[in-house]
């Protein structure tokens, strides 16, 4: 399987002499909430550092200044806000706009669980035509209303759950997803038409053609608070530059897990943190490169 990582790999690196930011890629991030600035944050990083062109990030307006001084290089746009620091309903119409510029949506990093914000995500998954990555919060906006994902208008759809995301979505009890990892995500992939990573020990691939793939690279020491942000935003950044849902998923899971493992050897399991990943992708890279 290694080989049809470095093959994703190859339909997105070399580069063209003749090229600009606009041919790698406008990822568009919705995330962040009060007290939750570093997953929007690491998210955005991440796309960055995985090669996206432009990285577009809607945050709360209460957030906008923290925000702006850590990301130099993202374009952030402040968003109304609710009364406990979430991004509001009433933000929808500032973000219609910024969809038409970019190439794909992730939703989800560090949102909250505030109804309006939820019911803000279920309208956006509803009428975005455009590749979509649902993550974290914006997957927990599907509980007990999964049914929902049916009814978008996107036919490009990732989602990022661990297994317990995943077992709240799908009403099916952990014990028993383990019993059967591969065979439960393949019938819920088919079932709503989407590629779904199921994030743990061997992070597991599918699409809802069939296709799995388990991943081998990543250690204990990445159960580290925002690792999750970041696999979103290295998919999303793959995704953006050309690959379909599954290779961007399958070459984000390995390209995370292995970053994680050389900030391992580092840092060691124990003091490993997810900027540790962020900052060891670019290593990753040089090794794909390298072939």
């Amino acid at each position: 399987m290694q080989d049809k990582i470095l093959s994703y790999f190859k339909k997105i690196y070399p580069r063209e002499k003749d090229s600009h930011k606009g041919d790698y890629g406008r990822v568009f991030i919705l995330a962040g909430s009060a007290g939750m600035s570093g997953a929007a944050i690491l998210a955005s990083l991440a796309s960055l550092r995985s090669g996206a062109g432009l990285v577009y990030l809607g945050i709360p307006q209460g957030l906008s200044n923290i925000v702006q001084e850590k990301l130099t290089e993202v374009i952030t746009i402040p968003l109304k806000e609710t009364k406990s620091g979430s991004i509001s309903l009433s933000a929808l119409r500032q973000i219609r706009p910024l969809l038409k510029k970019a190439d794909l949506v992730l939703v989800g990093p560090g949102l909250s669980q505030n109804k309006q914000t939820k019911n803000l995500v279920r309208r956006l998954i509803a009428e975005v035509k455009k590749p979509i990555i649902l993550d974290a919060d914006g997957i927990s906006s599907f509980k007990r209303k999964a049914r929902l994902l049916k009814k978008r208008k996107a036919t490009s759809l990732i989602l990022t759950p661990h297994l317990g995301e995943f077992s709240t979505i799908s009403k099916i009890k952990i014990d028993k997803i383990k019993k059967d990892r591969e065979g439960i995500a393949k019938d819920f992939a088919k079932k709503f038409n989407l590629t779904l990573v199921l994030k743990g020990h061997n992070t597991l691939v599918v699409s809802p053609y069939g296709d799995s793939y388990i991943n081998d690279s990543g250690n204990p020491g990445m159960a580290t608070a925002g690792s999750g942000d970041v696999l979103s935003g290295v998919i999303a950044s793959l995704r953006a530059q050309g690959l379909s849902d599954y290779e961007a998923s399958s070459l984000g899971v390995y390209i995370h897990g292995r970053a994680g493992d050389l900030a391992q050897e580092k840092k060691t399991s124990l003091s490993l943190i997810a900027s540790d990943i962020i900052y060891f992708l670019t290593s990753v890279f040089k090794e794909l490169i390298a072939g």
